[in-house]
């Protein structure tokens, strides 16, 4: 890639990857809101399966309350890892049209969350929680606005 393809591929690459963090976010809100009736509780107890990776594992205990702490550094680390995946998928697509790259992008969603909550079950046991299907669309969902986002902005 030349400089300013570079920096133009960076750039979107960034952005597709805080973008798609969101969407993914709200698509899982949305559908626990609808399906579980399980707000806010289960955004606490997420938030703080996510913060235990860095703040180590007293932060799990019940009950899944408001700490704002807990809730900065899950949402850090969530924006940290959306931008590191959104710029990897964003590397496997960059030369691929549309189409075949949203495809892809929600096959990648797919794999990062088998990756996420079983790969990452092994390190963090409380991952194995998670195994449901809106983590699992939220995933794919991350994957298809992180590919829509990056084509939008690297044209």
């Amino acid at each position: 890639m030349m400089a300013a393809q570079s920096s133009k591929f960076w750039s979107a690459a960034l952005y597709a990857g805080v973008a798609a963090s969101i969407f993914s976010t709200v698509a899982q809100i949305l559908l626990w809101w609808v399906c579980w009736d399980a707000l806010p509780s289960i955004l606490y107890r997420d938030a703080r399966f996510a913060a235990a990776i860095i703040l180590g594992p007293e932060v799990l205990p019940p009950p899944a309350t408001l700490d704002w702490l807990v809730l900065l550094v899950a949402t850090w680390l969530h924006f940290g890892l959306s931008i590191i995946y959104a710029l990897v998928l964003s590397r496997l697509i960059y030369r691929l049209d549309l189409k075949i790259s949203l495809i892809i992008g929600v096959l990648y969603g797919l794999v990062l969350f088998i990756l996420n909550v079983y790969g990452f079950a092994i390190i963090f046991p409380w991952f194995v929680e998670t195994r449901d299907w809106i983590t699992l669309t939220a995933h794919g969902v991350f994957g298809i606005s992180a590919a829509a986002v990056y084509k939008m902005l690297s044209r």
